[in-house]
């Protein structure tokens, strides 16, 4: 039979892991609010070319993001997460799909993999980021397909925004 304490790392480490998801959310669907939402106010992230507190890089972020075609898939796996009291240490696998334009490449896509380095405080009850860095593991920038097998349907569309059919309640 599972003691309180167990029960309570599995609850808390399902938290964790949908801050993971919200992350990737509000990043793919270009949601400001949602993504501070993650991060505790006094938060570090060293996201490759953008280091600092969160809420100095938020703006930075989301130019960039706005700079891109689509960043539509941000996906997680091997999630590990160590529970310790109010603190948490994550690694989570990402793979992330962006596509681009640029006078040298053209037309693109950026396939990133690497990983999230995470440190988790509880505050209030609430677990949030407190320190991200992200790491690197390889790259892969290629010319994009030109032609959609289903250009004009039957799938609905993911939109960059809250728009989008994830935010229909």
């Amino acid at each position: 039979m599972p003691t309180d304490a167990q029960i309570q790392v599995l609850l808390d480490k399902q938290e964790i892991r949908d801050v993971l998801m919200t992350y990737c959310r509000a990043i793919d669907r270009v949601d400001r609010e949602l993504l501070a939402s993650v991060y505790h106010p006094d938060a570090d992230d060293d996201h490759g070319p953008l280091k600092g507190k969160m809420v100095d890089l938020i703006e930075g972020i989301f130019e960039g993001l706005e700079r891109l075609s689509t960043t539509s898939f941000h996906s997680l796996s091997n999630i590990l997460v160590d529970v310790d009291g109010d603190v948490a240490h994550s690694e989570s696998y990402v793979t992330a799909w962006h596509t681009a334009t640029s006078e040298e490449k053209g037309k693109y896509v950026w396939i990133f993999a690497g990983r999230y380095i995470d440190r988790f405080e509880r505050r209030g009850g609430v677990w949030k980021i407190a320190n991200r860095r992200t790491v690197m593991d390889w790259e892969y920038i290629t010319p994009p397909v030109e032609e959609s097998l289903f250009e004009d349907g039957p799938f609905l569309r993911g939109l960059r925004s809250q728009k989008d059919l994830a935010y229909e309640r």
